[in-house]
């Protein structure tokens, strides 16, 4: 593509044809104030806080979806542009409720941010208040309508990255409004509960449905013993809510955190992830050996569980039974730890801290109760426990290291790996290889399979047997591989995970959450797992002795009965 030469703000630019204004300012360092902009998912200039002066255009224009031209002058801090942007600002402001103070996104909020960059002390205008009331049907999102500025961002990424398309601009005019169709409640709609939506959401018009306060009193309660675990991915995550680069691997600090929080023990998701590996793994060679479903999906992300149900349900028979590791563990914490430890198990409460809004639909499942009890009974967003962590003054960057409680915190660096997308798949086949073979895989640094490329493929060779794999991450890319499957091409075994990035980037992550940050924090995964001294899901002596004491063997009766289910066919409507 042909190069082209502008000049910004005096500032000499060569940019690629097609580039907008925004982003060849961004190039060259200038910064250009945005809203509702999201590179190539959002860029339709709703808000128009991007603005600028093209030398020779009657008016100003949104840098955003203003493409780049020969020889173009573009000003981009002239006393018009300032004093546009700061009356659209106002304008958008004038209707937007003032709670900063108790809003879910104070200090994190880019409309609280803007407002300040550009200088705005004072509200002028007064507008009409929104008539529309939160909705608080879903088990996993709040929708306020109250504070949506109509930029479209939620709408963009649920329609182009994860094509659900579950929400979308209703009515018109003042009165128009971002919902599910026929405004019915998020609750009701195919909505699959990922969300992204409120990752990219400026404000708090969607946020996860906060249920620290059940954390607290469940910590408060001297009946009560309450354990928690952690998901792989928020070890390089969670430090972020204190300012450590993202991708920082803060495991240690992470376990003491939750000790000062309160809880009885402090265990990890990875060693059921090491479980999911022997019961999925076994599954899998069962398939190939017995003539059963194929390709094998794994089940381990709930959103992408909620998709299939309701867009591909003549598809729910290729999906691995196991349940997720946040859901095996739920039902042995209640039974097995429960049997190990003396204790009642209608007086354990499980708490999961997970990087994924998905996580808190699937705990209030039906089919969750297996232990007799709701297998898990709170499940937190990583954002969640930061909020948590700041309430009781826990100073998280400066925590020792501390080690998780046996026997549900031992695990291996497969189970770390679950984090990011590709992780479930290569952890698999470090297993299912040693299974099939008898021989430990030649490398167990799997990265055709690794990456944020949205699918992958590869085929691996067990001595004679070549089992072809994929790995899709997003929705988008969900569809993508199952309209493969459909039309007849060949798979073994595949992994799919809802959110872009896997884990890495659920929807319950620290905000800002981005391609560089995801970047960033699937290699502290990658890290960790170097640094753990097994790294073989049937290595680890924990899931050994579980086996031996209690299960008996993988995809045995028991087994059976407390880490396997099933799903339901669901109306995309």
């Amino acid at each position: 593509m042909a190069a082209v030469n502008l000049t910004i703000d005096g500032v000499q630019v060569q940019a690629q044809a097609g580039t907008s204004v925004l982003e060849a300012a961004k190039q060259a360092g200038i910064k250009i104030p945005t809203l509702c902009y999201l590179e190539e998912i959002n860029e339709v200039g709703a808000c128009r806080i991007c603005l600028v002066e093209v030398q020779g255009a009657r008016t100003l224009q949104a840098s955003c979806v203003t493409p780049v031209a020969e020889g173009m002058v573009v000003r981009t801090n002239t006393p018009a542009v300032r004093h546009a942007r700061k009356l659209n600002l106002e304008l958008i402001m004038s209707n937007h409720p003032q709670e900063c103070l108790s809003c879910p996104r104070s200090t994190n909020c880019e409309l609280q941010q803007l407002a300040a960059e550009l200088g705005i002390t004072e509200l002028r205008f007064a507008g009409e208040v929104s008539p529309y009331e939160p909705d608080l049907s879903s088990p996993s999102l709040v929708r306020d309508p109250r504070k949506c500025i109509l930029c479209r961002r939620c709408v963009s990424v649920c329609e182009k990255v994860q094509q659900v398309n579950a929400i979308a601009p209703q009515e018109r005019g003042f009165n128009t409004i971002v919902a599910p169709a026929f405004l019915d409640p998020l609750g009701s709609a195919a909505c699959v509960n990922c969300g992204q939506c409120a990752l990219v959401c400026p404000t708090a018009a969607i946020h996860e449905k906060d249920q620290t306060a059940q954390v607290w009193a469940a910590l408060a309660d001297p009946n009560k013993h309450v354990v928690v675990q952690t998901a792989p991915a928020v070890r390089v995550s969670i430090g972020e809510m204190f300012g450590l680069e993202p991708g920082s691997v803060v495991t240690g600090q992470l376990v003491a955190a939750l000790r000062r929080l309160g809880f009885d023990k402090v265990f990890d998701t990875d060693f059921t992830a090491d479980l999911t590996i022997m019961e999925e793994g076994s599954e899998l060679i069962k398939r190939l050996n017995q003539g059963g479903t194929l390709p094998l999906i794994t089940s381990c992300s709930p959103g992408w569980i909620k998709f299939i149900e309701h867009f591909y349900p003549d598809m729910l028979p290729h999906l691995s039974t196991c349940k997720s590791p946040q859901q095996m563990f739920g039902a042995l914490a209640k039974t097995y730890y429960a049997e190990k430890a003396g204790i009642d198990p209608a007086n354990i409460f499980v708490v999961s801290i997970m990087p994924c809004t998905a996580k808190k639909f699937e705990a209030g499942r039906e089919e969750m109760q297996d232990s007799g009890y709701q297998d898990v009974d709170v499940a937190l967003t990583t954002r969640e426990l930061g909020k948590m962590l700041k309430e009781a003054g826990i100073d998280f960057s400066v925590l020792p290291e501390e080690n998780y409680d046996d026997p549900l915190g031992i695990s291996t660096g497969a189970g770390v790996i679950f984090g990011s997308t590709g992780g479930v798949m290569e952890a698999a086949l470090r297993t299912a290889y040693e299974l099939v073979t008898g021989e430990a895989l030649p490398s167990l640094d799997l990265h055709e399979v690794r990456g944020l490329e949205g699918v992958k493929e590869a085929a691996v060779d067990l001595k004679g047997t070549t089992l072809k794999v994929a790995v899709a991450h997003g929705l988008g890319n969900a569809r993508e591989i199952l309209d493969r499957v459909v039309a007849g091409e060949q798979y073994h075994f595949i992994e799919i995970m809802c959110c872009p990035g896997g884990c890495i980037g659920g929807g319950g992550q620290p905000i800002p959450t981005n391609k560089e940050i995801r970047e960033k924090r699937s290699a502290g995964i990658y890290r960790a797992d170097l640094a753990m001294p097994m790294r073989k899901s049937h290595d680890n002596p924990a899931v050994q002795a579980l086996y031996k004491e209690f299960l008996g063997e993988p995809l045995g009766h028991k087994s059976h009965a407390l880490l396997h289910t099933s799903y339901t066919a669901r109306s995309k409507y």
